[in-house]
């Protein structure tokens, strides 16, 4: 089976490029390929003019990585947590101690250094597990889903240290499940599905393929969905995309006539909807488009992380 086709990235230095699909897409191929944990059948892998398979090791020097489980020991302290990643990276033993220093400071943790890492909070822990990839002072991140089960307070502060990384200079490969985490953080977008790209660009022309328009949206109960979108599609001739309970339409002309009439003819046919809005389009709108569907699971069991297979050790 094809895990990617065809794919071609050109990722400028300095800038936050997503990498966006369905589970099962492809996404954790691409960043296997270009740590060079996985060989591709055909084509190249350039990192900063250097091809990943014949300079494997001076690319590894060049990249760090943060995997979405967070890599930290929680029977060592923060220092050691660090000191040990230092040792992993090779990092000159002179300069260790200055790395844990800015490291900690990097982290909010310095007051921190010498408690177990197992006694820190979720948050604490994964601003631990990003500086550990920092030690080596890689001109490539990449991140793989770095805010996942973090609250709201802590994604925001991990946006936070992310957008301090770009404006150092460092170039960032991010993989999110939260779609405005995309959209608040990175330069330019790659939505994949089915291990083909299916479009790369700035938030702003993603969502212009969504229309110029507003997005009408109803969300109704499964059951009703359909009774809804044959009213929809048969009052006012809208193009419809149905995905579970949610209902959208691109509203380009009329807008506010044809918002008003739809929840009008919603009253008057006592068609039950659980909510109606209108909004700009948002990736939300842009990754049904071009997947047809919200993030899906899968268990095959064949993917392995970068940490299992030994990223950061030679």
């Amino acid at each position: 089976m094809t895990a990617v086709n065809n794919v071609s990235l050109d990722i400028t230095e300095g800038e936050i490029f997503g990498v966006l699909g369905p589970n099962g897409a492809g996404k954790t191929t691409i960043i296997n390929m270009i740590l060079g944990l996985i060989a591709q059948t055909s084509g190249k892998i350039a990192i900063r003019g250097k091809d990943n398979a014949e300079y494997k090791n001076e690319v590894k020097n060049l990249i760090g990585l943060m995997t979405q489980e967070t890599i930290v020991e929680g029977y060592l302290t923060a220092r050691q947590n660090i000191r040990l990643f230092c040792e992993l990276y090779h990092v000159d033993r002179g300069e260790i101690d200055g790395r844990i220093g800015k490291a900690l400071e990097d982290a909010g943790l310095t007051q921190f250094a010498d408690k177990r890492a197992g006694l820190f909070s979720g948050g604490m822990q994964r601003r631990l597990a990003l500086v550990n990839t920092m030690v080596h002072n890689p001109k490539i991140l990449i991140l793989d889903e770095p805010t996942v089960g973090l609250d709201v307070q802590n994604r925001v502060n991990m946006w936070d240290h992310i957008r301090k990384l770009k404006r150092e200079g460092v170039t960032i490969i991010l993989t999110t499940q939260y779609l405005e985490e995309a959209d608040a953080l990175c330069d330019r977008i790659a939505i994949i599905d089915h291990g083909v790209i299916k479009a790369i660009g700035t938030p702003s022309e993603l969502k212009g393929i969504v229309g110029k328009g507003n997005v009408l949206e109803i969300t109704a109960r499964l059951n009703d969905v359909e009774r809804i979108s044959r009213a929809l599609k048969s009052g006012f001739g809208l193009k419809l995309v149905v995905n579970g309970d949610r209902i959208t339409s691109v509203l380009e002309k009329d807008t506010m006539k044809t918002f008003t009439g739809v929840v009008n003819m919603l009253s008057k046919e006592k068609l039950q909807v659980l909510a109606v809005s209108m909004h700009l389009p948002t990736m939300d709108d842009v990754f049904i488009k071009l997947t047809g569907a919200s993030f899906r699971d899968t268990a095959t069991g064949t993917q392995k992380s970068a940490f299992s297979e030994g990223w950061g050790k030679r």
